[in-house]
């Protein structure tokens, strides 16, 4: 009989298992490439639908969801550096539209969000509405840093991340006094704190916010500062493209991290039944704070670059309305999935953008869209993963 041990260990991988790594993630850059570029609501339409198309089938035929997944695992080798390829390649391919890589950079800043809110939502089943207002902590102590003691982006990074770190562990404490909708009421009401508190003290600019961020540089050279490499020219915001992606890195190497080790494996006993996990020794008050910690570290390391690249930031760029967005994206990308959040980061980050051609009704399709990737797929888009002992995951 086969085992959760068996499964876990891989074989070698194939020829087929190479050829479905490389054709999925060139197919996927070539379709995110068009979707970025598309003007036309009919092309951004047919994307749409094609996406739709790609996951019912998929939830029709689970057997091709299982190959492809069991090909990435087996070529995993070949699927992380092919990715980290075509990261760095991506901006080539946009033909220097700045808007492109605007979209691309505040994407990547969501799928840090989206994954450090995953922790808790995902992994340990705590519903957190706070994370926008982490978002924000770690904006605000970056920017005034930088503009008021004149410290460079690189040391306001730890600085804005210990600060947000420490709101996550007073948010946490108090917290574990509720549970399940009175604990997403205490985080509502612990970001609309935070937007008040930015929005009427002096010292945070108010309604006015924070103006002239100064630009981080590494090396002498300026993020303000187009790239040059040989006779080829990258705008400014590739500097934040790459800054953003390195960033993505460490979520998801944290991530993985995190979800193989026993603090993983505890916030999965407490997603599954709370009092076993209390019975079997767990601290569930520690590993739940902790869970609240690690949203608030990476959630300002997000906030921070946001806030340097923008240079400009306010208090209505960090209201509810952001942490609810977040929440949507860990939802309907897949909890407890790092790529499913990633691709829901994405998806929704942009979709807003390429809807403005409907003016008024985007965000009605917006939902619509939403919904129907909803009942395609109800376990999101990348549904949770069988966690498997003693071999990859």
């Amino acid at each position: 009989m086969a085992t959760a041990l068996d499964s876990g260990r891989l074989t070698r991988p194939t020829f087929s298992d190479f050829a479905i790594v490389v054709a999925s993630e060139l197919v996927g850059a070539i379709l995110l490439r068009f979707f970025l570029l598309a003007d036309d609501w009919r092309l951004v339409g047919g994307i749409l639908l094609l996406f739709c198309v790609g996951f019912a089938v998929m939830q029709i035929r689970s057997d091709w969801e299982e190959r492809i997944g069991g090909a990435f695992s087996r070529a995993s080798r070949l699927a992380v550096g092919l990715a980290i390829l075509l990261v760095l390649l991506f901006p080539l391919a946009l033909n220097g539209n700045t808007y492109a890589l605007h979209l691309l950079i505040v994407s990547q800043l969501y799928a840090v969000l989206a994954i450090a809110l995953n922790f808790q939502l995902g992994s340990a089943n705590i519903p957190n509405f706070a994370t926008g207002a982490s978002y924000g902590i770690g904006a605000y102590v970056s920017a005034l840093l930088a503009i008021h003691f004149d410290i460079n982006f690189w040391l306001a990074l730890p600085a804005a991340a210990v600060v947000a770190t420490a709101f996550g562990f007073l948010l946490g404490l108090p917290s574990m006094r509720t549970r399940e909708s009175y604990l997403a009421l205490v985080t509502i009401a612990f970001g609309v704190v935070i937007h008040q508190l930015l929005n009427n003290f002096d010292w945070t600019g108010g309604p006015n916010g924070l103006v002239g961020i100064p630009a981080p540089s590494l090396f002498g050279h300026s993020f303000a500062s187009p790239i040059l490499l040989g006779g080829i020219k990258l705008p400014s915001q590739a500097n934040f493209y790459y800054l953003s992606a390195v960033l993505v890195g460490i979520a998801i190497i944290s991530a993985q991290r995190l979800h193989g080790s026993r603090i993983g494996l505890a916030w999965n006993a407490l997603r599954a039944d709370e009092l076993a996990a209390r019975c079997q020794g767990i601290n569930v008050i520690w590993y739940k704070v902790l869970a609240f910690a690690v949203d608030a570290f990476l959630a300002a390391f997000a906030g921070t670059i946001y806030a340097f690249y923008i240079s400009f930031i306010s208090p209505d760029n960090f209201t509810f309305l952001v942490s609810v967005t977040i929440m949507t994206m860990v939802i309907v990308g897949g909890m407890d999935n790092i790529l499913g959040v990633i691709v829901g980061a994405f998806l929704l980050t942009m979709l807003p953008e390429k809807l403005r051609a409907f003016s008024d009704y985007r965000i009605l399709f917006f939902g619509i869209v939403v919904i129907l990737f909803l009942m395609i797929r109800p376990q999101g888009l990348f549904p949770q993963r069988l966690r498997r002992y003693g071999g990859s995951q």
